[in-house]
């Protein structure tokens, strides 16, 4: 089974990770031996690779592929100086942003 390897570092957000652990906790108690989280991950994607065609696959894929590049591309900018850090504290969920101070700077 696995005879051709490879490492592979994945970074997932942890409501993934979450329901991965309580997928393992499932098999374990149903099939009553040990599965690892490792194990549930890979039959993922491998039964997710067979998914040939699948529309809400490819809409996932096309999801995570624009937030990894708007990722980047806002590391870019804040990488070159080029003032990306103040847009992104700007944008900030808490909705205060930076022109409260501003503001009271004048």
């Amino acid at each position: 089974m696995f005879e051709h390897k490879a490492k592979v570092l994945l970074s997932l957000p942890q409501d993934a990770v979450d329901q991965a652990r309580v997928l393992a906790g499932k098999a374990t108690t149903l099939l009553k031996i040990p599965v690892s989280l490792q194990i549930v991950l890979r039959a993922l994607i491998e039964e997710g690779l067979k998914r040939n065609g699948d529309r809400s696959l490819f809409a996932n894929i096309e999801g995570q592929a624009h937030a990894v590049r708007r990722i980047r591309s806002l590391t870019a900018l804040e990488g070159r100086g080029e003032g990306g850090g103040k847009r992104l504290r700007a944008q900030s969920p808490q909705g205060g942003g930076t022109s409260g101070r501003q503001s009271r700077a004048k």
